[in-house]
């Protein structure tokens, strides 16, 4: 079963509480109270499986919420989601019906965001791709609007990252073109050649596509992993043409 359909399938209402178990378990309705009776099987109670759903809840969620901070939902965020996250043609509905109930409901998205980190507490890369899978769909209609910078600083300070981190975060979901490569990599310009090296081989080790999934990042985001590790090694072949080590 796919990520989408153990979403909206229901069995994922049994592995939380607080809001995304709340979000999850209004879907659901009647087909939930009926889940209730199953085989116990039936359920997702794995970690791996917790992780991935909450990750790709948080997506939706917080997607929608920072889709209209700027007082607005554009047809080309709704793009950007629906494509950006290889959402199959089959679950589109479905995961639109999320979406749109996330984007409409008043509470705001900080629960949200406090459930995820504490879910994803002590692996900072994962909860970067989340972020910059939100970059992807602010960034949907050509421009960045102050408060869905605003919003996406809210996000990142309750997932634990501080300003600099989150400007590097920013820089790379700007696009090389337009972006400082030290600070993509997040390093000063007098730092060292050794420890520029060492400084790359860390980011690309903690964001390959891999170690994300096995720490519950859905195989589904797995195009927005490969364009951070894409946008990494891009900068630091801009710095090693520059210092020409290369």
């Amino acid at each position: 079963m796919s990520i989408w359909g153990k979403i909206i399938g229901g069995t994922a209402g049994f592995a939380f509480g607080g809001p995304i178990g709340a979000l999850i378990g209004g879907f659901a309705g009647h087909a939930f109270d009926r889940m209730r009776q199953r085989d116990a099987a039936n359920r997702v109670d794995s970690q791996q499986n917790k992780k991935q759903i909450a990750f790709t809840i948080g997506v939706i969620v917080l997607g929608a919420k920072m889709a209209k901070a700027d007082g607005k939902v554009t047809a080309d965020e709704i793009s950007a989601f629906k494509k950006v996250f290889q959402i199959p043609s089959e679950e589109i509905g479905n995961v639109a019906r999320v979406f749109d109930r996330a984007r409409q409901e008043s509470e705001g998205y900080e629960p949200y965001a406090k459930q995820i980190a504490s879910l994803f507490s002590g692996h900072p890369a994962v909860l970067e791709d989340l972020l910059d899978g939100l970059f992807h769909i602010a960034k949907a209609d050509g421009v960045i609007h102050p408060k869905e910078v605003a919003f996406l600083k809210g996000v990142s300070h309750i997932f634990g990252f501080n300003g600099s981190e989150f400007d590097r975060i920013y820089a790379s979901n700007i696009g090389t073109a337009h972006s400082d490569p030290y600070k993509i990599l997040g390093v000063s310009y007098d730092i060292g050649d050794e420890e520029l090296k060492r400084r790359y081989l860390f980011l690309i080790k903690e964001h390959h596509p891999d170690r994300l999934i096995a720490q519950g990042m859905p195989s589904e985001f797995v195009k927005v992993a490969n364009e951070k590790v894409a946008t990494i090694n891009d900068a630091y072949d801009r710095v090693c043409k520059q210092r020409e080590l290369l």
